[in-house]
């Protein structure tokens, strides 16, 4: 077994577990790999290992990698800050958008996506931390935004992306997770079904699991530590 192939089988089993641990079934959650910054051969390595989704943060490497893929039947999700003259790329080649923070960006991908895929789905991503350094939108505004993305042709609204800062303790890692969940359900409340919550990386997936992530993106525990190019 090569090694990607069994940081899988460990990072399902992390999966599995947590689920159990807190009353949830395994099946509930998705695992989208991350392989940014790796290159198509250990895309390729993880698909032959039963891995489906993966995920990227920059738009040509992705571009690149899917076209690489295509005839494989791999589902690719961008998950990095969208910049808005990059959007016909992500529209046109992608099938998730985890990232989206500004109408303007959810405007242009509804615009450039093709008439003959799918409607693309996409997260609103939150700035759970409230740091300046983080992408996403102000919790205030997630409400807002979500209604009017979802107004917008060729798109499908799914739900919330997050990525807090980094916490060592367990009890710490859950607070944004459930920051995130409890968003979800208001903007639920106000009539939109929202069925995603992407939340939870390496360090921090069982305190996502626990409090309700259907999406967990894991890159360093498949691939291994960056750094390698």
């Amino acid at each position: 077994m090569s090694a990607i192939a069994s940081s899988l089988q460990a990072v399902r089993r992390r999966i599995a577990t947590a689920a159990r641990d807190f009353g949830r079934s395994p099946r509930e959650i998705s695992l989208l790999a991350v392989s940014k910054t790796w290159p198509v051969d250990c895309v390729l390595e993880a698909s032959s290992a039963g891995q489906r989704s993966f995920g990227e943060n920059y738009v040509q490497e992705g571009v690149t990698k899917v076209l690489a893929t295509a005839g494989l039947g791999l589902d690719w999700h961008f998950i990095g800050p969208l910049q808005s003259n990059k959007t016909r790329l992500v529209a046109e080649h992608f099938s998730w958008v985890h990232s989206v923070e500004r109408l303007k960006v959810a405007e242009r991908l509804s615009a450039q996506r093709p008439e003959d895929l799918p409607p693309l789905s996409v997260c609103i991503e939150v700035n759970v931390s409230g740091a300046a350094t983080k992408s996403g939108c102000k919790p205030e505004e997630a409400l807002e935004l979500c209604r009017a993305v979802s107004g917008l042709p060729r798109l499908k609204l799914r739900g919330l992306m997050a990525i807090p800062d980094a916490a060592d303790d367990f009890a710490a890692q859950r607070v944004p997770f459930r920051q995130l969940r409890e968003l979800r359900e208001q903007i639920r409340a106000a009539g939109l079904p929202l069925d995603t919550l992407s939340m939870g990386m390496s360090g921090d997936l069982e305190a996502a699991v626990a409090e309700g992530a259907t999406i967990v993106r894991i890159g360093t525990a498949i691939f291994g530590e960056r750094g390698h190019a």
